[in-house]
């Protein structure tokens, strides 16, 4: 199938769960994750409407940047490493991936010195695998209490990266733990801390993760076809 049709039936999918779920259109937006993807293809899909594209590593964002139209929402949703911020704060709409105090402290000391406000996203290892990164669930509060007393970075939400199952209502229970974490957080009342958008969901679960409130999911492989990592 075409990027076209490929987008058109995940657009078709999300609208169905948004209908199941009895939510509001409006509060579900689709990133098209075009990492190691060219600046032709992300062209064309841009082309068909889209304009939130997702990004895993910092130096593919800052590449394509530049050759791409200034509208797009660029989203940075893989591990940022702290040597890499000052590249990319300037340029991320919002950074989905900020998983420890360490990190956000680096984030907050480029803000301050570029007089910017920066978005994030608190990841979240809710499945508790070791290759995950993200805060433990026994640590999120205090950690985001953490990182919003830090200057010039406004916490946006949660994100998560759920198991890779074959079954995706496997990982629902994951995805409910995330809604419930927004709705803790949200009820403190903590300055700097929004909670408006939550980030998961992926081209092998976004049905479900609709389903469970999600406001942000991260489609790559269902639109733009599988990916060739031996071109990087």
């Amino acid at each position: 199938m075409s990027i076209k049709d490929n987008l058109q039936s995940v657009k078709n999918n999300i609208a169905e769960a948004i209908e199941r779920s009895g939510r509001n259109p409006e509060d579900v937006t689709l990133i098209a994750v075009s990492k190691t993807k060219p600046v032709s293809m992300i062209q064309e899909v841009y082309d068909l409407g889209i304009r939130d594209f997702g990004e895993n590593k910092v130096q593919e964002l800052v590449d394509k940047y530049d050759k791409l139209p200034r509208d797009i929402r660029w989203h940075l949703i893989g591990h940022l490493q702290t040597n890499k911020v000052k590249y990319v704060i300037d340029k991320a709409y919002l950074i989905h991936s900020v998983d420890s105090v360490k990190l956000a402290r680096e984030i907050s000391k480029e803000a301050v010195k570029r007089s910017l406000n920066v978005n994030i996203l608190i990841e979240v290892n809710v499945s508790g695998e070791e290759s995950k990164f993200g805060v433990s669930p026994d640590r999120l509060i205090e950690t985001v209490e953490e990182i919003a007393a830090l200057p010039g970075i406004y916490i946006k939400g949660l994100m998560t990266v759920a198991p890779y199952v074959v079954d995706s209502e496997q990982n629902r229970e994951f995805f409910a733990q995330i809604m419930k974490f927004t709705v803790d957080i949200m009820q403190k009342n903590i300055d700097n801390v929004s909670m408006d958008f939550i980030s998961m969901g992926m081209s092998g679960d976004y049905k479900v993760a609709i389903e469970e409130g999600a406001t942000y999911i991260r489609v790559g492989t269902s639109i733009f076809g599988e990916r060739n990592y031996n071109i990087l």
